[in-house]
């Protein structure tokens, strides 16, 4: 049996909606294990004169629950 979680996260670049998404799974990879898929939930941006300054994305990332994992409740 496969559980799985989800977070919403928001991620942000200055050059592209792909590079706010590439950055965000990058940073949530660091301190998230089992990543298995991402669903893009929102994009949008900042706009300074007539160019895009800022761009940002929410993502919803699933990742798989360890069931083998022992709970370490020993302190």
């Amino acid at each position: 049996m496969e559980i799985k979680k989800h977070l919403i996260i928001t991620g942000n670049s200055t050059v592209s909606w792909k590079d706010a998404i590439v950055k965000a799974i990058a940073e949530a990879s660091k301190t998230v294990d089992y990543l298995s898929n991402v669903t893009i939930l929102e994009q949008r941006a900042n706009i300074s004169g007539d160019k895009i300054s800022e761009y940002f994305v929410d993502l919803d990332i699933a990742f798989s629950i360890d069931l083998n994992r022992k709970n370490n409740t020993d302190v």
